[in-house]
Protein backbone atom coordinates (compact mmCIF):
# COMPACT_ATOMS: atom_id res chain seq x y z
CA UNK A 1 0.00 0.00 0.00
CA UNK A 2 1.16 3.43 -0.78
CA UNK A 3 2.06 5.52 2.07
CA UNK A 4 0.17 8.78 2.28
CA UNK A 5 1.29 12.60 3.84
CA UNK A 6 -0.49 15.23 4.57
CA UNK A 7 0.44 18.30 2.60
CA UNK A 8 -1.09 22.13 2.08
CA UNK A 9 -1.78 23.34 -0.87
CA UNK A 10 0.54 25.92 -0.86
CA UNK A 11 2.60 23.07 -0.34
CA UNK A 12 1.57 20.56 -3.16
CA UNK A 13 1.94 24.28 -5.73
CA UNK A 14 5.22 24.46 -4.30
CA UNK A 15 6.44 20.79 -4.80
CA UNK A 16 4.91 20.91 -8.40
CA UNK A 17 6.59 24.48 -9.44
CA UNK A 18 9.71 23.03 -8.36
CA UNK A 19 8.97 19.91 -10.15
CA UNK A 20 8.45 22.09 -13.86
CA UNK A 21 10.95 23.93 -13.60
CA UNK A 22 13.31 20.77 -13.27
CA UNK A 23 11.60 19.28 -16.25
CA UNK A 24 11.44 22.68 -18.50
CA UNK A 25 14.01 24.97 -17.90
CA UNK A 26 17.29 22.19 -15.95
CA UNK A 27 16.68 19.15 -18.08
CA UNK A 28 16.36 21.83 -21.33
CA UNK A 29 19.29 23.21 -20.29
CA UNK A 30 21.58 19.77 -18.89
CA UNK A 31 20.83 18.11 -22.47
CA UNK A 32 21.94 21.19 -24.09
CA UNK A 33 25.23 20.83 -21.94
CA UNK A 34 26.08 17.55 -23.05
CA UNK A 35 25.46 18.11 -26.46
CA UNK A 36 27.51 20.89 -26.68
CA UNK A 37 30.61 19.26 -24.79
CA UNK A 38 29.65 16.04 -27.25
CA UNK A 39 31.25 18.74 -30.26
CA UNK A 40 34.36 19.07 -28.30
CA UNK A 41 35.46 15.43 -29.19
CA UNK A 42 36.66 12.80 -27.22
CA UNK A 43 33.94 12.21 -24.16
CA UNK A 44 36.73 9.67 -22.30
CA UNK A 45 38.27 12.79 -21.62
CA UNK A 46 35.85 15.16 -22.19
CA UNK A 47 35.20 17.04 -18.37
CA UNK A 48 32.43 19.01 -19.11
CA UNK A 49 30.21 16.25 -20.60
CA UNK A 50 30.79 14.34 -17.54
CA UNK A 51 29.89 16.80 -15.30
CA UNK A 52 26.53 17.49 -17.49
CA UNK A 53 25.89 13.75 -17.48
CA UNK A 54 26.55 13.40 -13.49
CA UNK A 55 24.41 16.97 -13.25
CA UNK A 56 21.46 15.29 -15.72
CA UNK A 57 21.64 12.26 -13.12
CA UNK A 58 20.81 14.39 -10.15
CA UNK A 59 18.10 16.05 -12.00
CA UNK A 60 16.91 12.91 -13.07
CA UNK A 61 16.73 11.64 -9.29
CA UNK A 62 15.15 14.87 -8.11
CA UNK A 63 12.55 14.55 -11.10
CA UNK A 64 11.48 11.06 -9.97
CA UNK A 65 11.28 11.54 -6.17
CA UNK A 66 8.98 14.92 -7.05
CA UNK A 67 7.07 13.02 -8.50
CA UNK A 68 6.49 10.36 -6.46
CA UNK A 69 5.74 12.27 -3.54
CA UNK A 70 3.17 14.25 -5.66
CA UNK A 71 1.99 11.49 -6.01
CA UNK A 72 1.30 10.58 -2.65
CA UNK A 73 0.74 13.85 -1.49
CA UNK A 74 -2.79 14.18 0.04
CA UNK A 75 -3.75 18.22 -0.17
CA UNK A 76 -5.74 18.98 3.41
CA UNK A 77 -7.47 22.20 3.56
CA UNK A 78 -6.43 23.26 7.04
CA UNK A 79 -9.79 26.12 6.93
CA UNK A 80 -11.68 23.37 6.81
CA UNK A 81 -10.34 21.75 9.92
CA UNK A 82 -11.98 22.13 13.41
CA UNK A 83 -11.95 21.39 16.78
CA UNK A 84 -9.42 22.33 19.49
CA UNK A 85 -7.36 18.60 19.03
CA UNK A 86 -4.05 19.04 17.58
CA UNK A 87 -3.61 17.52 13.75
CA UNK A 88 -2.43 17.90 11.11
CA UNK A 89 -2.57 22.11 9.92
CA UNK A 90 -3.01 22.78 13.62
CA UNK A 91 -0.87 26.26 14.99
CA UNK A 92 -0.51 25.80 18.54
CA UNK A 93 0.46 28.13 21.18
CA UNK A 94 2.51 26.62 23.78
CA UNK A 95 3.32 27.94 27.10
CA UNK A 96 7.01 27.11 28.12
CA UNK A 97 6.91 26.43 31.72
CA UNK A 98 10.70 26.47 32.12
CA UNK A 99 10.83 29.83 30.58
CA UNK A 100 7.92 31.37 31.25
CA UNK A 101 7.17 32.67 27.41
CA UNK A 102 4.93 31.59 25.09
CA UNK A 103 6.37 29.51 21.96
CA UNK A 104 4.03 28.93 18.13
CA UNK A 105 4.17 26.41 16.08
CA UNK A 106 2.38 25.05 13.05
CA UNK A 107 2.21 21.46 12.17
CA UNK A 108 3.23 20.85 8.92
CA UNK A 109 4.45 18.33 6.20
CA UNK A 110 8.33 17.63 6.10
CA UNK A 111 8.40 19.28 2.75
CA UNK A 112 7.28 22.41 4.51
CA UNK A 113 8.68 22.35 7.37
CA UNK A 114 11.09 25.31 8.68
CA UNK A 115 11.58 25.40 12.32
CA UNK A 116 13.34 28.85 12.35
CA UNK A 117 9.94 30.21 10.97
CA UNK A 118 7.87 27.99 13.43
CA UNK A 119 6.61 25.52 11.06
CA UNK A 120 7.56 21.54 12.33
CA UNK A 121 7.08 18.96 10.53
CA UNK A 122 4.28 16.35 11.46
CA UNK A 123 7.20 13.60 11.54
CA UNK A 124 8.73 15.81 14.23
CA UNK A 125 9.09 14.26 17.52
CA UNK A 126 7.50 17.42 19.27
CA UNK A 127 4.96 17.42 16.44
CA UNK A 128 4.44 13.66 17.05
CA UNK A 129 3.91 14.83 20.98
CA UNK A 130 1.33 17.42 20.72
CA UNK A 131 -1.25 15.35 18.08
CA UNK A 132 -4.39 14.64 19.58
CA UNK A 133 -3.56 16.73 22.51
CA UNK A 134 -5.69 19.79 23.76
CA UNK A 135 -6.26 22.97 24.45
CA UNK A 136 -5.02 23.56 28.40
CA UNK A 137 -3.21 20.07 28.40
CA UNK A 138 0.33 19.77 29.63
CA UNK A 139 3.00 18.08 27.50
CA UNK A 140 6.27 16.67 28.83
CA UNK A 141 8.40 16.68 25.78
CA UNK A 142 12.20 15.13 25.71
CA UNK A 143 15.03 16.85 23.99
CA UNK A 144 18.47 16.73 23.37
CA UNK A 145 19.09 19.19 26.20
CA UNK A 146 16.83 17.71 29.05
CA UNK A 147 13.01 17.53 29.51
CA UNK A 148 10.83 20.11 28.41
CA UNK A 149 7.47 21.19 30.10
CA UNK A 150 4.34 22.92 28.02
CA UNK A 151 1.27 24.33 28.49
CA UNK A 152 -1.10 23.90 25.55
CA UNK A 153 -2.36 27.58 25.58
CA UNK A 154 -4.35 27.77 22.07
CA UNK A 155 -5.38 25.66 18.84
CA UNK A 156 -6.29 27.61 15.87
CA UNK A 157 -6.60 26.24 11.82
CA UNK A 158 -5.97 29.48 9.72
Amino acid sequence: MVERFPISKEGMNKLRLELMGLKNIERVNVIKSIAEAREHGDLSENAEYHAAREKQGFIEAKISELEDKISRAEVIDITKIQGSEIKYGASIKLFDEEKGDEVFYKIVSEYEADVSKGLISISSPLAKALIGKKVNESLEFKTPKGVKYYQIKSVDYI
